[in-house]
């Protein structure tokens, strides 16, 4: 599901919000787990998992093609991790 049928199914499921302001909402939860995320928060959502940012530290990689050795920086990236009910739902179970 990609964010414009996540808006296009919240806004058919509540008619009595308008397109634009369901447009809104979403975006508004999007931006705001990116911030958090940004600064280094950990973010939670009870029941479908959290959100937070792993640190990948600098190492010596290898180009494919060429076989040569590589500097790869320290980077951040971010990590998913599901919560029980998800998984279980995903597994059968609830």
């Amino acid at each position: 599901m990609i964010r414009s049928e996540l808006i296009q199914k919240i806004a058919d499921e509540n008619p009595h919000l308008y397109q634009r302001d369901v447009e809104r909402i979403v975006n508004t939860i999007f931006d705001e787990i990116t911030e958090a995320m940004s600064r280094g928060d950990r973010v939670e959502l009870r029941g479908f998992g959290a959100f937070s940012v792993k640190q990948r530290d600098a190492r010596v990689g290898r180009n494919p093609r060429t076989g040569e050795s590589v500097a790869v920086e320290e980077k951040h990236v971010p990590f998913f991790k599901t919560g029980k009910l998800l998984r279980d739902r995903l597994n059968g179970k609830a």
